[in-house]
């Protein structure tokens, strides 16, 4: 974390802080009249463990009392309907000014959106994590701001792991040796393969990094078929499940139904984000996490998880959706909607702040895993249809009489059909 502080200092430096912000017309609404910018954010159920997003309120009541001729009309959607609602609007040319969506390839590639650049003076873009605006960036333009971003780790039950003598796990071998260990005193799930259709993409993307794989190649482009990939499945599938180290059925195992067994203590260890401490700590459940490890020891890649913001291109509101932006992302606010054990922040500052205050102290491991995170491709058009195909198809690798290289060869050739589509579209 030490190398990126002293980044993000060099280049707020050559940056140049005087200036930069009037220069882009971002302190504040300068047309002398009053604008009201939608905002459309997600909401959360409290069921998945944390409180994430409720500091709007407060933030947008503080916003218009710094910037009285800029008004901020909330909406909140489900999560779960977010994405959907969001493209409806945009089809129905009801598109918000700011909105909030795990989707932002589509409308930066039809030229419906404000870029980061376009946004924020210098010295904040700098701010930004780098690995996280790489992944907002479609063509040479960052357009998607990272917003409630996590990097997952490995949980595990303290109490389980000391009735079998096990300790937490360095490698796979010694992750399948605490997996027999919890097995052998009962434990139902021993480790939770989380291959359900809520977020397979995630768990697999953990374990093929682990193993040097990914999503994609040098070029950026999909590419399944990788030796490392096929690997890391075949491992799973005669390492893991095959004996049964998996829990009954990994393929209907989601992510919210996880964090519930972990909890009622039927689940060994697990990928976990930071909301699950929360909710684990106010359970009073002994648990702890490390990082996710590499196949033949050391930490992995940690997979790299975002919410985006876009500011769209309606009614000429670059100027204020950048004022606010601006706002939501400096000084207290960005710790608001960061805080707690519900996300991560993205910017090096919030970062900073947050690791050196006593009650954050337990984000820092996952906080110090920012700048390392590898995300899937989230900033092509046709990730979206890419990501369906994975959390149907995933499981089938790695369960009974599953082939790992033929699902591989499937997934490449569904990301061809929908780049396609993506580019008739």
């Amino acid at each position: 974390m030490a190398r990126a502080v002293r980044r993000r200092q060099f280049l707020l430096k050559t940056a140049g802080l005087a200036g930069t912000t009037a220069a882009l017309g971002l302190t504040g609404c300068s047309s002398g009249k009053d604008v009201k910018l939608h905002l459309l954010v997600a909401s959360y159920e409290k069921s998945i463990g944390a409180s994430l997003g409720d500091q709007w309120d407060d933030v947008v009541t503080a916003f218009e009392k710094e910037n009285p001729r800029i008004r901020i009309e909330l909406e909140r959607v489900s999560y779960t309907k977010i994405d959907k609602v969001l493209a409806q609007r945009v089809e129905e040319g009801r598109a918000p000014d700011i909105a909030q969506s795990n989707i932002f390839a589509p409308y930066a590639e039809d030229g419906r959106l404000y870029s980061m650049a376009e946004l924020f003076n210098i010295s904040t873009q700098a701010d930004f994590i780098r690995s996280f605006t790489e992944a907002g960036t479609v063509d040479i333009a960052t357009y998607g701001i990272p917003f409630l971003a996590s990097t997952p780790r490995l949980f595990y039950n303290k109490e389980l792991f000391r009735r079998a003598r096990v300790t937490a796990p360095t490698s796979w071998a010694e992750l399948r040796k605490a997996a027999e260990g919890l097995k052998a005193i009962g434990v139902r799930t021993p480790y939770g393969l989380q291959l359900g259709p809520e977020a397979a993409e995630d768990e697999m993307l953990t374990w093929v990094l682990g193993n040097g794989g990914g999503f994609t190649g040098e070029s950026g482009e999909y590419d399944f078929e990788k030796p490392e990939n096929a690997e890391a499945l075949t491992w799973l599938r005669d390492e893991l499940v095959a004996p049964g180290l998996a829990g009954a059925d990994p393929s209907k195992l989601n992510r919210t139904d996880a964090y519930a067994q972990f909890m009622r203590g039927q689940m060994g260890m697990l990928v976990g984000h930071p909301m699950l401490m929360g909710a684990a700590d106010q359970a009073k459940l002994p648990y702890a996490h490390v990082a996710f490890p590499k196949k033949d020891g050391g930490e992995a890649p940690p997979v790299g998880i975002s919410d985006w913001l876009m500011a769209f291109k309606r009614g000429d509101h670059r100027k204020e959706c950048g004022t606010f932006l601006s706002y939501l992302y400096g000084g207290k606010s960005a710790e608001a909607y960061g805080g707690g054990a519900s996300a991560l922040p993205v910017t090096y500052s919030a970062s900073d702040a947050a690791t050196g205050q006593a009650e954050d102290q337990p984000l820092t491991p996952f906080i110090e895993q920012l700048t390392e995170a590898e995300f899937s491709p989230v900033n092509l058009r046709s990730w979206p249809t890419v990501r369906g195909a994975i959390r149907t198809e995933a499981a089938r690798a790695v369960m009974h009489g599953g082939d790992p290289a033929t699902v591989l060869a499937s997934l490449d050739a569904s990301a061809v059909k929908a780049d396609m589509a993506a580019s008739a579209s």
